[in-house]
């Protein structure tokens, strides 16, 4: 490997890390917190005045499926599991997400993007730069994906697949259910609200002014703490906006407002000694009811032991009347923002326990208290009036026992059996390479040119002429034969020393003669004085259809008129990262060779061609060459003896060049070359031959 390839690795590998790392973590806080980032999307959504188009379900559907994508790509960069399709995926996300992120910059409809929701929050230039370093190693990734290696087979990647969806999936719908496991906004478990509202000494303060909207005989009005109206008027929403920058505290709008007079009632709260209950809706138009009846009981409880309890909303007169009506709800109703409310907790409604105003337990509605567990007794002497002692390393190790270390066992346990199977099929093709090495000098060492479509009449004569002339002047230590379009035969082969250079045609039909307009037979093909035939190359399969029956037919009528076959197998690249490519070639070769006769079996010379080095500057290594060819040598043998299969000339054909034919040729089962770009000029030509005397 050069210097290059191993600095162009590193860096695709690097930024397969970076790019899977960020997917991964991005998905993971965007699933743990569905809810946000279902907020997210309707901000953006607001921002274009297309909110109306989307109700709730179908947003937060968005949510889910947006976690689960960016999770699944990471994971996947991370395993590289169907890389070149990841690669391609990911690359159209960054230029997406790329283009949304310069549109915020520029526009600024949001404050910040939320690409990782409340854990890291980054102003939307920060996003913007972080966008374009991903968006470079999206290009690289895009461009080189096989520069990725697998942390696991293609065999069980479908486990992985599965196994991370499922994951996701799952992890979204727990945190819906319940609440996220891990909350990253300033009113998680543990936070005291008037500490998290505290200005440092001397700190500039921001300044806020509060606008009421309310409403009376159908006339809509604004209104400041100032002027706020009497009790006539219906409350309808309030707006809280930033007037004057300076410290924001992490609390920054936490209060709570008595609906009918106005008043304050946030430290009285907040600073009251002892618990306190906080029952949580946003919109109670919207909250769940079905278990109206638990927050009932708890609210019997509390007013038993003389524990406050408050339902904050931002919801109309009319929605808490209504609430009132179905549940039968005796509680006092306060009133408080409605982004702050959607930030307190994930749950509508949910439920809050303050202690001396340090929040010490979260509820969603679906996993409120047991009455059970309170038995009647103070909070004092239940665990539920303790602070939980669950803390976050535990919970991480919660996430890595259920995520991680399966995905890790799964990575041990395909490795060791990659690692077996490699070792095994080692042995194996040590075993033939010590069977056929010994021989090797039995069979002729063959380089072949294949000009294609390529040369007039005129420039192929003169090529002929060129390859001849350099040969006859230093003998080459091989059998070299050039095999050229139609056109070319008749008039090259009166060029040629035969005895030096063999000629052969790239084709012939599979008829002998008749009504076929525009064939050539084989018979045509001998009378021109060539020798060989190509058959069975990838071109004429992939581009001609080209079938097996179809190649059997060639190959016969070939070999009845005295040529000799130069027969090509050889697999795709994605038969070969199926790991398949053993199988491919056995099936080309049985479906069009192997029923020849030993006898005939003597004019048949096999040419190996990764189909997907062809042509495009790739070449398999020296190593995977021997392998297959190795592989190739072993089934003949199986068919017609191991006598046999030591006299076959096996070629190598995919982008074989000057430079590499000496470590090729080096090998014990290859045996030569079918050479295609590189036969078309006779430097190139000769100094693939002349590797044959390295």
């Amino acid at each position: 490997m050069t210097a290059k390839q191993i600095i162009t690795k590193t860096a695709v590998n690097i930024g397969r890390l970076l790019v899977a790392v960020t997917f991964i973590f991005s998905g993971f806080v965007k699933g743990m917190d569905p809810l946000g980032t279902q907020y997210k999307i309707t901000d953006y959504l607001e921002a274009l005045h297309i909110d109306w188009m989307f109700p709730d379900w179908s947003t937060l559907v968005m949510s889910v499926l947006l976690a689960t994508a960016e999770f699944a790509i990471g994971i996947f960069l991370l395993f590289a599991i169907r890389r070149r399709l990841t690669s391609k995926i990911t690359l159209a996300v960054m230029i997406v997400m790329t283009l949304i992120t310069l549109w915020i910059v520029i526009a600024a409809p949001v404050k910040d993007c939320g690409c990782f929701g409340d854990a890291v929050v980054l102003t939307n230039m920060e996003t913007f730069i972080k966008n374009i370093i991903l968006l470079i190693f999206a290009v690289l990734l895009w461009r080189k994906p096989l520069e990725m290696p697998r942390l696991i087979s293609r065999q069980t990647q479908w486990v992985v697949i599965n196994y991370t969806f499922l994951f996701s999936i799952v992890m979204s719908t727990w945190s819906l259910w319940y609440l996220p496991q891990f909350d990253f906004r300033p009113y998680h478990i543990g936070a005291n609200i008037a500490k998290g509202m505290e200005i440092p000494k001397g700190a500039k303060q921001p300044k806020f002014d509060t606008t009421f909207i309310l409403e009376k005989n159908g006339e809509r009005k604004e209104f400041t703490i100032d002027n706020y109206p009497d009790s006539t008027w219906t409350f309808i929403d309030s707006k809280t906006v930033q007037t004057e920058e300076g410290y924001v505290p992490p609390i920054h709008d936490f209060s709570i407002e008595d609906m009918k007079t106005g008043e304050d009632i946030t430290q009285e709260v907040i600073h009251r000694k002892g618990y306190t209950f906080l029952l949580i809706s946003p919109h109670l138009d919207f909250a769940d009811d079905s278990n109206f009846g638990s927050i009932d009981e708890i609210y019997e409880y509390a007013t038993d032991h003389d524990y406050p309890f408050l339902c904050l909303t931002a919801s109309t007169e009319k929605a808490i009347r209504h609430w009132q009506d179905i549940t039968g709800a005796e509680y006092p109703f306060y009133i408080t923002d409605e982004t702050t409310l959607k930030t307190v907790i994930r749950s509508n409604p949910g439920l809050l326990l303050l202690k001396d105003g340090t929040i010490i337990r979260k509820w969603s509605h679906n996993d409120l208290p047991k009455m059970a567990d309170l038995a009647g007794k103070p909070l004092e002497k239940t665990e539920i009036g303790k602070m939980p002692e669950v803390s976050a390393a535990k919970k991480i190790a919660g996430i890595i026992s259920w995520f991680v270390i399966p995905l890790v066992l799964l990575t041990i346990a395909d490795r060791l059996w990659a690692w077996g199977a490699w070792i095994r099929k080692k042995e194996n093709s040590n075993r033939i390479l010590s069977t056929f090495k010994k021989k090797r000098k039995m069979r002729k060492k063959i380089v072949a040119g294949n000009w294609k479509m390529n040369m007039n009449l005129q420039d192929g004569v003169a090529l002929a002429k060129e390859i001849n002339e350099a040969l006859v002047a230093d003998k080459p230590n091989c059998d070299v034969i050039i095999c050229t379009p139609f056109i070319h035969l008749a008039s090259v082969a009166q060029v040629l020393d035969s005895k030096v250079v063999g000629l052969g045609a790239e084709n012939c039909a599979d008829k002998a003669k008749g009504a076929f307009t525009g064939e050539v037979s084989a018979e045509m093909v001998k009378s021109t004085g060539a020798q060989y035939v190509i058959l069975g190359h990838s071109e004429r399969r992939q581009y001609y259809g080209e079938t097996a029956e179809i190649l059997k037919e060639k190959v016969e009528l070939a070999l009845a008129n005295g040529l000799k076959v130069i027969f090509c197998c050889g697999e795709t690249l994605e038969e070969r990262e199926a790991e398949k490519q053993n199988e491919v070639v056995k099936a080309e070769l049985e479906g069009s060779v192997f029923h020849l006769s030993a006898e005939a079996w003597k004019n048949i010379i096999l040419a190996y061609e990764p189909i997907w080095a062809i042509g495009t500057g790739k070449t398999a290594t020296s190593d995977q060459a021997e392998e297959m060819l190795a592989y190739i040598r072993s089934i003949v043998a199986e068919k017609y003896g191991n006598e046999a299969a030591e006299e076959t000339s096996i070629l190598y054909g995919g982008s074989c060049k000057a430079s590499n034919a000496p470590e090729l040729f080096a090998k014990p089962n290859i045996d030569g070359g079918l050479i295609g770009g590189a036969s078309l000029k006779a430097a190139d030509f000769k100094g693939i031959i002349d590797a044959w005397k390295k």
